[in-house]
């Protein structure tokens, strides 16, 4: 009877184990189950977080990158010197828009656009020229410049140009500041952003509407099969003593620029100078006087050489309201959106290169 018993009961404890472990089975499967479902909905929220798409009410108008912040600030063109003692510069990587145009002998002059970035120090700033302050009018920019001969001054002023003069505010340590590490005429540099200060004070506006340039929507590509994926210009002609060069960089799809071999860069911090764009375009030079100063027509259109992710599209480029655009069969070419360089040459034939390395 004892032994019928302990069996009985040993059958019990046994069968009651059992249920034990199959109910703990059942908790852990359970509770694995609502882990999953969690995860299985974690993952869903990001992914409706990922899929949800971002809108933007506005974008700037030079670079057609999206904001969210109205932008109502006038555009600050300024003369930045290229000569090669004045290499590398500051503040040319956070330029929205900068044009390459000859100014004296093989030697280029840039007038940088500054609308969507505002560094803090921009230079170093050299003098005035006819087409580059007709430029700035045209995009409604406040012009900034570090002297001129009398009669370009006379221009400046005759032509209702709002400006920025470094020879009035010469090392004033307010709006212009000479540096010690390089030798005048290559070291006056303007404070950016005392410019709208200064601007105010002469009795310019500071906000106004800039014309919106062309862009393609974030996700285009642009048009053509031809590559561009490197490009060399040449001031001037065949046989040129300044050679630019654009070098396409897949993974930031933008162009990396050199000068005479040597990669651009801001002067502090080693960033690399890049474009989004650049449109090379051919028009007429010519010089008027002993000290080689030239007229360049802006005016008149011609042809062009369009780069933009890697390709390359044959162009004219016109003049259309005073804004330099990209035209094909009649239809304006969009922009990338981000920088653009704009480099102006007597000649495509012979001072241009462009490949598909």
């Amino acid at each position: 009877m004892k032994r019928k018993l302990r069996i009985t009961f040993m059958i019990i404890l046994i069968m009651m184990i059992s249920l034990v472990g199959c109910k703990k089975k059942d908790d852990n499967g359970q509770e694995n189950n609502n882990e999953n479902k969690n995860t299985i909905g974690e993952m869903n929220e990001n992914e409706q977080e990922e899929n949800e798409e971002v809108t933007y009410d506005y974008s700037y108008p030079l670079t057609g990158v999206a904001t969210n912040e109205e932008v109502n600030n006038r555009a600050v063109g300024v003369m930045i010197n290229n000569h090669p003692a004045a290499r590398p510069q500051s503040g040319l990587s956070q330029a929205d828009l900068v044009f390459e145009i000859l100014a004296e002998g093989s030697t280029t002059r840039y007038l940088a656009l500054f609308q969507s970035e505002m560094p803090d120090l921009v230079g170093p700033v050299r003098s005035a020229r006819e087409y580059y302050f007709e430029l700035a009018k045209d995009y409604e920019a406040i012009y900034v410049y570090h002297g001129a001969a009398e009669f370009v001054n006379s221009m400046i002023v005759n032509r209702g140009i709002e400006f920025l003069n470094g020879a009035v505010h010469d090392n004033d340590q307010k709006i212009f500041k000479r540096e010690s590490f390089r030798k005048a005429p290559h070291n006056s540099y303007f404070i950016l952003n005392k410019a709208y200060e200064f601007a105010q004070a002469k009795g310019y506006e500071t906000t106004g509407t800039v014309q919106n340039l062309p862009f393609l929507e974030v996700e285009e590509k642009p048009v053509g099969d031809k590559k561009g994926t490197y490009a060399k210009i040449g001031y001037i002609g065949q046989q040129p003593s300044y050679t630019v060069e654009y070098q396409y960089d897949e993974a930031n799809e933008s162009y990396i620029r050199s000068a005479d071999g040597v990669q651009d860069q801001e002067l502090n911090g080693e960033i690399p100078v890049r474009a989004d764009n650049v449109l090379i375009m051919e028009t007429h030079h010519e010089v008027f006087d002993n000290e080689g100063r030239r007229k360049v027509d802006m005016q008149s259109g011609g042809s062009a050489i369009l780069l933009q992710k890697g390709i390359q599209q044959e162009v004219r480029w016109e003049n259309r309201d005073g804004v330099i655009l990209a035209v094909k069969d009649g239809e304006l070419v969009p922009f990338t959106p981000g920088k653009t360089w704009i480099n102006v040459v007597p000649s495509l034939e012979q001072s241009v290169e462009v490949s598909g390395e």
